[in-house]
């Protein structure tokens, strides 16, 4: 395969993750971190932009990608967690949350006086969006060629032009961080990597890129791997650039006030540097990351469930994807936050553990025991911290989980992880050991 089509092939994995929350938290990070921006936007990294390339080595060297995967845990808990991943990156949490902040930012701030009410507004915006998204996700073939080779270089372009703008013109020091950020400020952007999504969504593009590379003529497994690597640090290299220049961005703009959200730092640095064409701008680099990234996810979804489910057409799962996309995002980006968040703090640490699990597999002879142990001691810890976020809390687990070690820092998990698959470890080379002396009883009674 030549240079330029594993480059595009990058950039189109680029313009997949590349979506609303990647623009919405760095520069809020930013502003909250201050002078501690950079330990901060180090953790955010990890877990934005390492985490995620490291899922994609993974589905990579293994057959049908997520679901054999959590298979090593059971084969029900991979099939019902390849489809939790594939449902909530797609129409449930990840497609409709870009779809409103397309919404917010690339159309609301240019309607002025308008007197229709926001929900027919939205209603309207929404539908002509997802009738693109899916025109767009009809012919998976050319995917590479709209987003890679057209899009995603316009998309690079006006936040460089945003960004470099920024650093010429915003010369303050940076502030003292807040609260949140004046201790642990790794292990906080750490956590705020969750948010992204992009571990989840990696589950499922690790599909879409292995498509895109068969199609290419790429088909021995080593290949494979090898450039989906390659087009992952393209990706992640284009990534973590854009992360630090827009979280410094966020960083300088905490001598400008304060604000609520990182929608409402970049619309504000768009204005003061650019003016109404700021405005534009923003807009622009918002709707065309957003629309990217619903591309890659329907696509991905028609991919996977039209091949779990062979009855289903690929037509017919894209078209299912972008309806229930519709119906979903119409109820309010408040409302798809408020569940989303809570999910991602249950769903993201079974990601990293059987992830993490799975590239030293060969070491414990890919015993299931270690899989489950690990898996189950980290699902009842996260499953707490994310029910808790909804504000149902039991005061003696409460008091259990928060002294584990790194509860304070948002990773209580890790501890009960190990713990969970020496355990299984254990219970798997004792079961081994009885079944050899089994043997060997048999052997020689006969």
């Amino acid at each position: 395969m030549k240079k330029k089509d594993t480059l595009f092939v990058g950039l189109m994995l680029f313009s997949m993750f590349f979506g609303a929350g990647n623009l919405i938290f760095p520069p809020f990070l930013g502003l909250g971190s201050g002078t501690s921006f950079w330990p901060a936007i180090i953790g955010f990294i990890i877990t934005a932009v390492g985490l995620p390339l490291l899922v994609l080595i993974a589905i990579a060297l293994v057959k049908d990608g997520v679901n054999t995967l959590g298979s090593r845990v059971h084969p029900w808990f991979g099939a019902i967690f390849t489809v939790v991943v594939y449902l909530s990156i797609g129409p449930f949490f990840g497609v409709p949350r870009n779809a409103n902040v397309a919404f917010e930012m690339g159309f609301k701030p240019f309607l002025g006086n308008v007197s229709l009410s926001q929900p027919l507004l939205l209603l309207g915006f929404t539908a002509i969006f997802f009738l693109l998204v899916f025109l767009l996700s009809l012919n998976q073939s050319k995917v590479v060629d709209y987003m890679g080779r057209l899009i995603t270089p316009i998309l690079l372009l006006s936040i460089m032009v945003l960004c470099i703008t920024s650093f010429l013109k915003l010369d303050q020091p940076l502030q003292a961080p807040t609260d949140t950020y004046q201790t642990a400020s790794l292990f906080k952007g750490f956590i705020d990597g969750y948010s992204t999504m992009d571990a989840l969504a990696a589950l499922a593009f690790g599909i879409v890129i292995l498509t895109a590379l068969k199609q290419k003529g790429i088909t021995g497994k080593k290949q494979l791997t090898s450039y989906t690597v390659k087009a992952g640090l393209i990706a992640g290299t284009a990534l973590s650039v854009v992360y630090i220049v827009i979280g410094l961005l966020g960083a300088k703009m905490a001598s400008y006030g304060t604000f609520d959200n990182g929608t409402a730092v970049l619309s504000s640095a768009a204005t003061i540097l650019l003016g109404n064409g700021g405005t534009v701008l923003l807009g622009l680099i918002f709707t065309l990351a957003c629309f990217t990234t619903c591309v890659g996810l329907t696509v991905a979804c028609g991919q996977f469930f039209s091949k779990m489910a062979p009855k289903f057409s690929y037509l017919q799962v894209i078209a299912a994807v972008t309806i229930v996309s519709f119906l979903i995002a119409n109820l309010g980006l408040n409302q798809i936050i408020f569940v989303s968040v809570p999910f991602l703090v249950m769903a993201y640490p079974l990601t990293i553990v059987l992830v993490s699990l799975s590239f030293f597999h060969r070491f414990f002879a890919d015993s299931q025991q270690v899989y489950a142990g690990a898996m189950l001691l980290t699902g009842i810890v996260s499953l707490y911290d994310g029910l808790k976020m909804f504000g149902l809390q039991v005061g003696f687990l409460d008091s259990v989980m928060s002294n584990l070690p790194f509860a304070s820092v948002g990773l209580g998990w890790v501890v009960p992880a190990i713990v969970g698959a020496v355990a299984g470890l254990l219970i798997a080379k004792g079961t081994r050991s009885s079944a050899t002396e089994k043997d060997l009883n048999i052997g020689k009674a006969s």
